[in-house]
């Protein structure tokens, strides 16, 4: 039986949160105009509070949450949502000369360029072309605006993926999600702010790399959730059998004093802050989160919706579904790997490979947008579609695409973003971006943006140096919101 007093302990167990006093608030104070202090702020007073914490913002948000769902590997822009005639009426001849040649992952030139063997409709009063691959998201065309002129360098899986998570195709710097949680705090303080989901057990390109604080404080990065040992969605939530809730507090408690008498003594190193505030947040876990990842309290009819009930989709469902679940729980950010381990990779048989994913994901996510929206939460949840990079028009191995990071597709919904448009353009058979040509870091300072954070004054001190998400570069996209 539960312990009445279980959750109402674990917000506050053993020793207080270890507060490195003058030292610690005025080196988080001198961060980033004092946004650190803030964030610090935040955290501390779930110590007196169950209530989210007051927020400074830039400018007024119209998202309070961010979905990302990310296509890991490249989904292929001109077989998706970018069609693209003049690639089937060229299909099989070279790339025109009039074309500058790209650089490919594979260094193939020459290679014929290859058809899509698509079928595309209009859908919704804007009459988006989307294609038969997603015909479900299609019905949320009216919502979706598609951002057709990406681009980036990230011209490999571990550079793209580095670049499209962190701004930067080198390893090191914070995720976005980190960013955020950094400046916005955290809504819930018995759920993590930030949590990654795979739809498989696979290890995503770059692991924790891709969800990792880099410089800014431990305490910052995501937080794995699914796919842990015997069909746990948290790992090791639960108690060893014969250990009692009682017993557990006495332990914590003990490892507290220890941990908070070894960080006094290295008051900057923020790993072992991290380290308390995750046997604090673990406790507090034990509590809140079986009730948020408990997916048996969902109607039948809202499972079917998400696709619970068919094998190919149930994977990538259970993971949307508990998106919207967090999302409702105040949760911060999140992001959902599909194709872990670069499963959207076509550089061979397309047809197999994106028939088989966008199969897997299409009915889940066009369940979230339905979910989200009838239950009021669209308009303040952002959900943004993509992966690290696009495919080229030209065929590899003779039935499938290579990378292409200088033109490719996303798409955002909800959170203030004015749906049924279509953003920019590539060229006419897919290669290039050409017209309001997006920038990952425009893609980054957009969604900074709408979650009330400018990019500029969003800032952390790192030796001696201002840092910012979008390495001082992007703007936001205002035709997102116009």
């Amino acid at each position: 039986m539960k312990n009445p007093n279980e959750s109402s302990l674990c917000r506050s167990f053993g020793v207080p949160h270890v507060q490195h006093a003058h030292n610690r608030r005025q080196f988080l104070a001198s961060a980033g105009a004092g946004f650190g202090a803030l964030a610090l702020q935040g955290m501390l007073s779930s110590q007196a509070s169950d209530t989210a914490h007051p927020l400074t913002l830039h400018h007024r948000q119209t998202a309070k949450s961010v979905i990302f769902l990310f296509m890991e590997g490249g989904p292929s822009q001109m077989d998706t949502f970018d069609r693209k005639p003049l690639l089937n009426k060229l299909a099989g001849q070279g790339l025109p000369s009039s074309f500058k040649t790209p650089i490919t992952a594979m260094g193939e030139h020459g290679a014929p360029l290859l058809a899509s063997k698509r079928k595309w409709s209009r859908y919704g009063e804007s009459g988006l072309e989307i294609s038969d691959w997603f015909p479900n998201v299609a019905r949320h065309a009216d919502d979706l605006a598609i951002i057709r002129s990406c681009y980036g360098e990230g011209i490999n899986h571990s550079g793209g993926c580095n670049l499209m998570n962190t701004g930067s195709i080198l390893g090191g710097r914070p995720s976005l999600g980190s960013w955020i949680t950094y400046g916005l705090g955290s809504e819930n303080q018995d759920l993590p702010a930030f949590v990654v989901m795979t739809d498989q057990p696979k290890p995503a390109t770059n692991g924790v790399r891709s969800w990792g604080p880099g410089f800014l404080p431990a305490t910052y990065q995501g937080t794995p959730v699914g796919n842990g040992p015997n069909g746990e969605a948290i790992a090791n939530l639960k108690r060893p059998p014969g250990v009692t809730f009682e017993t557990q507090m006495q332990k914590l408690d003990l490892i507290n004093r220890i941990n908070s008498q070894h960080a006094m003594r290295l008051p900057n190193v923020s790993t072992l802050d991290a380290r308390i505030r995750s046997y604090e947040l673990a406790a507090r876990m034990q509590s809140a989160a079986p009730e948020a990842v408990d997916l048996s309290i969902e109607s039948a009819e809202t499972q079917k919706l998400y696709g619970l009930d068919n094998k190919r989709t149930k994977n990538y469902g259970e993971i949307c579904l508990l998106a919207r679940r967090l999302v409702e729980r105040g949760v911060r950010f999140i992001q959902l790997y599909s194709g872990t381990g670069s499963g959207w990779d076509a550089h061979a048989n397309i047809e197999g490979n994106h028939g088989r994913y966008c199969g897997e994901v299409d009915l889940p996510i066009a369940g979230l947008l339905t979910d989200l929206k009838r239950r009021g939460l669209l308009d303040e949840t952002l959900v943004v579609w993509g992966g690290e990079f696009g495919r080229t028009p030209m065929s590899e191995k003779g039935d499938g695409r290579d990378h292409n990071p200088t033109g490719f597709t996303m798409w955002m919904a909800g959170g203030g973003v004015r749906g049924g448009q279509v953003i920019g353009a590539t060229d006419e058979l897919g290669l290039y971006a050409i017209e309001e040509r997006a920038h990952v870091h425009d893609i980054h300072a957009s969604i900074l943006h709408l979650m009330g954070l400018d990019r500029l004054k969003l800032s952390y001190n790192h030796q001696g140096r201002l840092e910012r998400p979008t390495v001082n570069e992007g703007a936001m996209i205002r035709s997102l919101v116009t």
